[in-house]
């Protein structure tokens, strides 16, 4: 207090995260982003879905399966079950019917019956767009909120999947024990400008170029700037727009 006035103090400012140490500088970032974006300039996640609610269902399902093998077993079971309601009305006998190609089913219909039962008690049959309230659902995981987030809502967010992963230590781009480190280091290092499609390109990556059993460097555009210790070649791919991702069932 100041001649009988109080006096007003500034509140200290935050300081900033500390960018993460990094092989890589943040020009290397910049285009190593830079050429997944020319690559795929609008990716896509490969679980197929018709609005939020099937897609909260699909990613629950995909945990410990692939897209494709997912996608084969919801085909059938959105056409008649695309809301919490219609789910419900389904039941657990015949949702594991559907899914029963899927590793885990019997869980699975489980849960997904009891997210469905949430959304319809708790959220207005709606599915919610915050990290917190969607890990209350049965079978959503932290990646399966942030896939949602960023698939249904346009939020920037990095859903570590086993593909990221293994490329996020692999290229010792930003390694780390667990999925949740990973994440976090991945969203202080990759450039503002690309972090919306960030998961996608590193999920797509990973899933047709930096294989788990063999990587095809070969055919990678960032041959160049890889510091994977078991790469197989200095030399990147050429820098041409991939054709359109083709979802749907294979003729």
């Amino acid at each position: 207090m100041e001649n009988g006035k109080i006096k007003k103090t500034t509140p200290p400012r935050r300081k900033a995260p500390a960018r993460p140490k990094s092989l890589y500088s943040q020009d290397e970032l910049k285009e190593i982003f830079r050429r997944f974006s020319i690559q795929r300039p609008e990716p896509k996640g490969e679980l197929e879905h018709v609005n939020p609610f099937t897609l909260v269902v699909a990613v629950a399902l995909s945990a410990q399966a692939t897209d494709a093998g997912v996608n084969k077993a919801t085909r059938a079971l959105f056409a008649v079950a695309d809301t919490p309601e219609k789910m419900l009305a389904l039941g657990e006998e015949k949702v594991r019917d559907y899914i029963k190609t899927i590793g885990l089913y019997r869980n699975k219909a489980k849960n997904v019956i009891a997210l469905s039962q949430m959304l319809v008690d708790r959220f207005s049959s709606e599915v919610p767009r915050t990290r917190e309230e969607l890990i209350m659902l049965p079978g959503v995981g932290r990646k399966t909120a942030n896939v949602v987030l960023s698939m249904a809502f346009g939020q920037a967010t990095m859903a570590v999947d086993t593909h990221i992963f293994r490329i996020a230590n692999r290229l010792r781009l930003a390694p780390g024990k667990t999925p949740d480190e990973v994440e976090e280091k991945l969203m202080r290092l990759i450039p503002d400008e690309y972090l919306y499609h960030a998961h996608h390109w590193l999920i797509l990556h990973g899933r047709y170029c930096c294989k788990a059993r063999r990587p095809e460097c070969e055919h990678c555009v960032i041959a160049d700037l890889c510091r994977a210790p078991e790469k197989t070649c200095d030399v990147p791919a050429p820098l041409v727009e991939l054709p359109p991702q083709l979802f749907g069932p294979t003729p």
